[in-house]
């Protein structure tokens, strides 16, 4: 059978087997166990378990539990909510102080947990009751925080970026530096848009809070700093050639549970149970993954699929423009369906040898994908991120949560087309950090 025609066909089974209702990495491994049996024979079955737990034989993965750890830890405290009302203390003069500080909570809570639905959840529980109570409208409201708690897979550490760096052998240093410059350039987007949003209104009157004491807004930061020094000691260690990835993770991981022990009184086992048993699953079910795409990628290029998508995109005589604009499509349609994790692992194998055969940089594409991974978590039918918000307030409808995100997805968009148009957004960080790549 025809290579090309074999992954059409190998494509639409992995979505009707995923549209079953069965999880990713099952579904990742029933279509790669069930194509292999059909074109490869049985014997190819054997190598199977191998290159599942060759898969996992990865010093780097270590670096995602340990992450989830230390998310999970911020997580299950006040530190959100402090760091919520920091913010809003510090900048309730500016004009739209509020918004401002919600969207800014949204992205150091969301590089502090990695989580998106956590960041939702912590922030949007105080910024969204107090935006409606001081006249900020439903969809500023709801969509600011729905749209900020996506900033976590792009500002680093990200989970995301480090799953993409393995998949694609890329630095997972030079790809966290990536994310730096387009996650304060998307925030800023954020922000502009709330704000114009805001005064469309008529509401412009809103756009400046209380004031408080310098006594007040002193008094809050011991609660908040110590969480911001491990970030920035986490990524200072592994720019500064002190320990890899996984070592200060695993570093940052102890001292962010050391904290949250010692600061918001997380003493008792329960709490800490609590903390490691779903920091246990959400690892689990990431590396599950991992191996479960590892067999995939396995099957297509055992069947050659691979190798004969590369060729035949090779050659077509497109501009490479409409070769990325095509793929961004895809990205963006894959991302309304599945998790940002499955989505990078089941289509690496194939865009990678695409974009470096385009003359792509895979550090800059790593950047444009994961920005398209986050219009997923507010678009439905799957979007995340509008769900949380729905339950934090269901007095809002999801179709008013949903009507507000729109204008920071075309914030998303708007940010990939000035990724294209400058790349040294994405490169010029890494490159002047760790040197150009050769």
């Amino acid at each position: 059978m025809d290579p090309l025609f074999l992954g059409l066909l190998v494509a639409v089974t992995t979505i009707l087997v995923l549209f079953s209702g069965v999880s990713v990495a099952i579904g990742l491994l029933i279509v790669s166990a069930g194509f292999l049996l059909a074109f490869d024979g049985s014997r190819s079955l054997e190598l199977m378990p191998e290159i599942f737990f060759g898969k996992l034989d990865n010093f780097a993965l270590l670096s995602i539990p340990m992450f989830i750890i230390m998310g999970a830890s911020i997580a299950s405290t006040r530190a959100g909510a402090d760091l919520y009302e920091a913010l809003e203390r510090w900048l309730t003069r500016i004009p739209g102080g509020l918004v401002v500080s919600n969207l800014g909570a949204c992205a150091l809570f969301a590089a502090m947990s990695g989580s998106s639905p956590a960041t939702c959840a912590a922030i949007g529980k105080m910024g969204i009751p107090e935006m409606r109570k001081r006249g900020y409208p439903d969809g500023v409201a709801a969509g600011s925080i729905a749209a900020g708690g996506t900033l976590g897979i792009l500002i680093p550490p990200s989970v995301t970026m480090i799953v993409y760096g393995i998949a694609t052998e890329t630095s997972i240093g030079r790809l966290f530096l990536a994310g730096v410059i387009p996650g304060l350039m998307l925030m800023g987007l954020f922000m502009t848009w709330s704000l114009y949003s805001t005064w469309r209104s008529g509401n412009a009157s809103v756009l400046s809070a209380g004031s408080y004491s310098w006594k007040q807004r002193f008094e809050i930061l011991p609660r908040v700093l110590p969480f911001l020094a491990i970030i920035l000691g986490v990524l200072y260690a592994m720019y500064g050639g002190v320990a890899t990835p996984s070592e200060t993770a695993a570093v940052g991981a102890l001292l962010c549970l050391l904290i949250a022990m010692i600061i918001y009184k997380l003493w008792s086992p329960g709490a800490l149970w609590v903390v490691l048993r779903d920091s246990t699953k959400e690892s689990v079910m990431i590396l599950f993954i991992i191996a479960a795409a590892g067999v995939f990628s396995y099957m297509l290029s055992s069947l050659f699929i691979t190798q004969a998508i590369a060729e035949w995109i090779g050659t077509l005589d497109v501009n490479r423009w409409v070769l990325m604009a095509a793929i961004n499509g895809f990205l963006l349609i894959a991302g309304f369906f599945l998790p940002p994790v499955a989505v990078i692992l089941m289509a690496a194998p194939i865009l990678l040898p695409i974009i470096i055969a385009a003359d792509f940089d895979p550090v800059w594409f790593a950047v444009v994908l994961t920005i398209n991974m986050e219009i997923g978590l507010i678009s439905p039918p799957v979007g995340l991120n509008l769900y949380v918000i729905n339950g934090i307030a269901p007095d809002i409808s999801l179709k008013t949560i949903l009507t507000g995100s729109l204008p920071f997805v075309g914030c998303m968009v708007l940010a990939i087309f000035l990724l294209c148009l400058f790349p040294d957004l994405a490169t010029w960080l890494p490159d002047t950090v760790m040197g150009a790549p050769r």
